[in-house]
């Protein structure tokens, strides 16, 4: 599953960052890092962009962004 399709208030955990050249390093710079624990808050009224919680901080990224970061839904 990708990040653009989890449900809100859904844990998981970053499993891979895809994307190319400068988008990937910029992902990678944002603290999206394999292991690190994900949620997403919001999702704007036309579904993009979404806001999600990661490292104690929000951070809003484009649907498109999201879907090229791979999740997995974390158990309770």
């Amino acid at each position: 599953m990708t990040l653009a399709e989890l449900p809100i208030g859904k844990d998981a955990v970053i499993t891979k960052v895809g994307g190319e050249g400068a988008l990937r390093c910029r992902l990678l710079d944002m603290g999206l890092i394999p292991g690190t624990v994900v949620v997403v808050r919001k999702i704007a009224p036309m579904g993009d962009p979404i806001e999600i919680r990661i490292r104690g901080y929000e951070l809003t990224l484009r649907k498109e962004d999201a879907s090229k970061i791979t999740v997995a839904e974390e158990e309770r």
